[in-house]
């Protein structure tokens, strides 16, 4: 009997704290929370392999420039000025990536997909160590020559060149991208 009373002395008060409450508006009750927007998947999938297939390890330009084992490459129409500049360190590398240990294929992923994500943040010059070799098979910097190719096929690199030796060497190369 005192369960009983409890719950109509409950319900009183309930019904007493609520006697003063209007109902809100049916527009408001069926409110819909916005949906996500849908993630392009495929899309992004196109994205990654369109930057995969834009770099080729047989691309041969006519134009680079040769210094012994030096990377060295200016893009048509800039100035020579650039190359000295960038030889001397006129610019602050604002990102660096490390080729060591990758596999050819890996490491052009890679570097196309750091490219792009500089390029998206306005990063200007960056950093890529491809290492001197010393580990691979023959003792040659396979990825050194490869990363050649792939720089001078990129629109974005307007000029790349050995790092100094406080940044690398001829274990790394120093990438000047279009602003």
């Amino acid at each position: 009997m005192a369960d009983q009373d409890d719950k109509d002395d409950e319900s009183r008060l309930f019904l007493d704290a609520v006697k003063d409450v209007r109902p809100l508006k049916s527009s408001r009750l069926h409110h819909k929370p916005p949906t996500p927007k849908p993630i392009p998947r495929q899309f992004l999938r196109d994205e990654r392999q369109a930057l995969v297939d834009s770099l080729s390890d047989g691309y041969i330009p006519a134009h680079e420039l040769e210094s012994g084992e030096e990377l060295l490459y200016l893009r048509d129409g800039h100035s020579p000025d650039i190359l000295s500049k960038l030889r001397r360190g006129h610019w602050v590398v604002q990102a660096v990536i490390d080729l060591h240990g990758m596999v050819s294929d890996e490491a052009r992923v890679y570097v196309a997909e750091f490219l792009a994500s500089c390029k998206k943040r306005g990063i200007r010059c960056v950093r890529i160590i491809h290492g001197k070799g010393l580990s691979s098979r023959n003792r040659e910097p396979v990825l050194k020559h490869k990363l050649r190719n792939w720089l001078m096929q990129k629109d974005e690199v307007i000029a790349y060149a050995q790092a100094r030796p406080q940044d690398g060497g001829s274990g790394a190369v120093i990438v000047l991208l279009k602003a």
